[in-house]
């Protein structure tokens, strides 16, 4: 491969906006709408409009109006300042249409989800803390009403969400149980004689924390507990309850604590809330999959508490999209930092001239850099993928079950792995800026805090990743709650014989470039699209093989709890090697759509990139499976080299098409770097 044209830091462009959008039509609106215009290379505009998808529009315009000051906070905030400032900055933001698009029409929304999930991704573009508020009201408790209640919740509860004039929180977790909803102690008990739900937090593990918004500003929760009716219950549903009066302070039996300092999210007020016996009326319960009829009567069109249970859970699927979305911005926006820094740094002497070299320059610094802004490319072509699903299945006027649990599975393994790519990746952009990037006011160590958090929202990774294995083995034909450990052995038994499982998928372009890579010999084939498709689609398939096979040997044994937690390394690896092929395909469909051809060139090289870094990382597993030899190993190394000394002058292009504007990223390092160049005149 060589570099077409020159770096694309040579020439710049304006890129201006359309921003007549639809919006959402909450009471409350930002006065002014501020249009920015924002410099950015050719190649940066270009990337920025390949990677846009449906919803591009939706982006340029938030990027367009929203103004910096709504997206950067103070690191030097103390906590209280920090919620100040967190409550303030998300009723503004609301005012810019970032709040009501997921909501039905006559609510005053745009019944788009899709456009939700972009809503919270582009507020993750700033503080996460603004973005975590905001996602809790509107995402989890707004959601929580609009998918699991009924008109008449939606009429009386939504307007008022939309606007912000009764703040709502999302009260699952508790103390005792987290990722086993399933488990949760908290008890809704029905009264016949007054008509009323009781509310009651029975134990100390029942109690619900780590709530967003319970410490200061919910009035409201969406409360899950385990039904109980004419003493028999019927596993979880959702009650309103409220939690705190006009004044603000707690209603009669609930008890309200602050969860204190964190990690990060300096601006979300976590806290706990403790229920004692605690009554709202009937209609409070969101009975959308199950209730009580005017009889005392509990009524389901679902007559299985654990499908039940799941297909309610299903229906908050966005909540994951939302945080895959959200892990994957602050990825890119750690990147958009460091390699920006990284341009602008110099550090040692080069031989010969006497100048200082820039940290970009040194292959090791791009190797920290390029495969993982590569990964980022990756990413984003797979959330778009994800979020154009959620909507186009959401448009569709029947309900087609297997392809709503394939996304919730997609969705969830989506979201392990941007949270743990996020994780990963921030960590190695603090280190990249040296002792620079451990400043607050240079925005990594902020970012990190704040990102951290978010391989645990949504449900833990490693739980999330058994969901994915247990769609792939089902072939998301049977309930993910229908399949517990012992049902999941069993049914791998049942489904898979001595067959072998077809993992590979079902696009006609992935096919035809396998095959063509098929008809062509190993020396050919290492930057051939077919062959990075084939490798991981052929890992995918036998390490799932493999799982059903050895889960299959176990179907009889009465201790399926051991046979399942023996093979859950193996369940994991499963799930990875399948959301890895994903996204890869994600990638390689979303460079087909794009029109430039410079702009596909640079696509090119950066799927390649990620391709190959990530048959050079698991190099061991398609060593011992005979899938390459040491020597071809060497030569993946030797290529993702020369990939990364090829899109080096192109930097400054690809982390501008990232999507990240830089007054968005509050860092004063960048804005420093100029005066600590060396020969700089000070003054």
């Amino acid at each position: 491969m060589t570099t077409h044209g020159q770096p694309d830091t040579q020439t710049r462009t304006d890129v201006h906006v359309d921003t007549d959008l639809p919006m959402p039509a909450p009471a409350t609106r930002a006065a002014t709408t501020v249009s920015t215009t924002e410099q950015l290379t050719v190649l940066g505009a270009s990337l920025r409009a390949s990677t846009g998808g449906r919803y591009g529009q939706v982006r340029d315009h938030v990027r367009a109006t929203v103004p910096a000051e709504l997206m950067v906070r103070d690191p030097a905030m103390t906590v209280p300042e920090a919620r100040e400032w967190t409550r303030r900055t998300v009723r503004e933001l609301v005012g810019h249409g970032l709040a009501g698009s997921g909501f039905p029409v006559a609510q005053g929304g745009l019944d788009d989800v899709g456009r939700s999930c972009v809503d919270f991704e582009m507020t993750a573009h700033g503080d996460l803390s603004a973005t975590v508020k905001s996602a809790v009201h509107f995402g989890l408790f707004g959601g929580a009403v609009t998918s699991l209640g009924t008109t008449w919740h939606h009429e009386t509860f939504l307007p008022e969400t939309i606007t912000l004039e009764r703040v709502g929180c999302y009260a699952m977790t508790e103390f005792g149980h987290g990722s086993d909803v399933a488990s949760l102690e908290t008890t809704i008990t029905y009264d016949p004689d007054t008509d009323e739900l009781v509310v009651h937090s029975p134990t100390a593990s029942s109690v619900k924390t780590y709530i967003g918004a319970a410490a200061e500003d919910a009035q409201i929760a969406a409360v899950y507990g385990q039904l109980v009716v004419d003493g028999t219950g019927h596993g979880v549903h959702v009650a309103l309850v409220p939690v705190r009066d006009e004044d603000g302070q707690p209603v009669t039996g609930v008890t309200l604590g602050d969860n204190g300092a964190k990690g990060g999210l300096a601006g979300v007020d976590n806290g706990w809330i403790r229920f004692d016996q605690v009554r709202v009326p009937r209609r409070m319960l969101l009975d959308r999959f199950g209730g009580i009829d005017d009889e005392g009567r509990y009524v389901s069109e679902i007559d299985s508490d654990s499908r039940r249970f799941f297909t309610m859970l299903g229906t908050l699927v966005r909540g994951r999209v939302c945080v895959a979305a959200g892990a994957a911005v602050a990825s890119r926006k750690g990147l958009s930092v460091a390699t920006r820094y990284a341009l602008r740094r110099h550090q040692f002497t080069r031989p010969g001239d006497g100048t200082e070299v820039v940290l970009l320059d040194y292959l090791a610094h791009q190797r920290k850099l390029l495969p993982a802004i590569a990964t980022a490319y990756a990413h984003t072509f797979a959330v778009n993928e994800v979020v154009e699903r959620l909507q186009e299945l959401h448009e569709q006027p029947g309900k087609d079950q297997v392809a709503q649990r394939e996304v919730e599975t997609r969705a969830a393994g989506l979201k392990a792995l941007t949270t743990r790519f996020a994780n990963d990746t921030l960590q190695v952009c603090r280190e990249a800026c040296g002792g620079a990037g451990y400043l607050a006011e240079n925005g990594l160590t902020v970012l990190r805090g704040d990102a951290d958090v978010f391989a645990t929202f949504e449900g833990d990774n490693t739980v999330l990743l058994q969901l994915v294995a247990k769609g792939l083995l089902s072939g998301y034909k049977e309930m993910f709650g229908d399949l517990d450990t012992r049902g999941m052995v069993q049914f791998a038994a049942r489904s898979f014989g001595g067959q072998v499982v077809e993992a590979t998928s079902a696009r006609p372009l992935v096919s035809r470039l396998i095959a063509a890579a098929a008809r062509r010999s190993e020396a050919d084939t290492l930057l051939e699209r077919g062959w990075h498709l084939s490798m991981f689609v052929d890992r995918e398939r036998h390490v799932l093989e493999t799982l059903a096979t050895r889960l299959r040997r176990g179907a009889k044994d009465e201790d399926s709890f051991r046979v399942f937690n023996d093979a859950q390394d193996h369940v994991l690896l499963a799930a990875r090697t399948h959301m890895d092929r994903v996204v890869l395909e994600a990638f390689v469909t979303g460079i087909e759509e794009c029109g430039d051809p410079q702009t596909r060139d640079v696509l090119e090289r950066l799927c390649t990139l990620y391709a190959l870094s990530s048959i050079e990382a698991d190099s061991g597993w398609f060593q011992q499976h005979n899938r390459m030899s040491a020597g071809r190993s060497k030569v993946v190394t030797a290529q993702v080299n020369r990939l990364c000394g090829e899109l080096r002058p192109h930097a400054l292009g690809l982390v501008e098409g990232l999507g990240v504007p830089e007054a968005w990223l509050g860092s004063q390092m960048l804005v420093d770097a100029e005066r600590w160049t060396p020969g700089a005149t000070v003054g």
